[in-house]
């Protein structure tokens, strides 16, 4: 039994939510987003409130049902108040430029790294501090962990791109004259 598959989902003011053919479509002021659903699930609008229940007493049913509850729930939430990732570039002479929709980094290599931003993504650049945000969780979370990739933090001067709190164990380094 999945625990956040037995809590329906409430639907705020000024959001849409169907259901048709196998997918589920969430409209609301902050765009609109649709999520294929498998024939494991069944979703019913009801009133205010979105429920889910597996379609089947099966061990895949039971596994998707949580699954696509909380897919649902972030679809929702995402087109209320859109989901947003704070990245960091620290090391000197690292910096990131945005300029139109092209978020340029410049991370230490030889050659500046250029990356498209996708489609539904706003990003934002201020000194230091990449701002992702948009309505979709999975695509947010995917362009700032394809943005860390270029220059993950060392773990010996800290320099790289990391996301905004992370805590990154400092390694000791090299022990100047140790005696043989």
């Amino acid at each position: 039994m999945s625990r956040t598959g037995k809590l329906p989902i409430a639907i705020p003011a000024g959001t849409e939510v169907s259901v048709a053919e196998g997918e589920v479509l969430v409209k609301g002021k902050g765009g609109a987003l649709s999520r294929a659903l498998h024939p494991a699930v069944s979703v019913e609008v009801a009133g205010s409130e979105i429920i889910v229940k597996p379609a089947a007493k099966t061990r895949l049913a039971q596994a998707l049902w949580g699954t696509y509850a909380a897919h649902i729930r972030n679809m929702v939430s995402g087109v209320n108040t859109p989901f947003e990732k704070k990245l960091q570039v620290e090391g000197i002479g690292y910096r990131a430029e945005l300029s139109g929709n092209t978020l340029t980094l410049l991370v230490g290599f030889s050659h500046p790294v250029v990356l498209q931003v996708p489609e539904g993504i706003t990003v934002a650049v201020e000194k230091n501090l990449i701002t992702i945000s948009g309505a979709d969780k999975e695509r947010v979370g995917q362009f700032a962990a394809v943005v860390r990739a270029v220059r993950k933090p060392e773990p010996y001067k800290g320099k790289g791109i990391r996301y905004e709190g992370e805590v990154i164990r400092m390694k000791q380094g090299k022990k100047a004259g140790a005696a043989a």
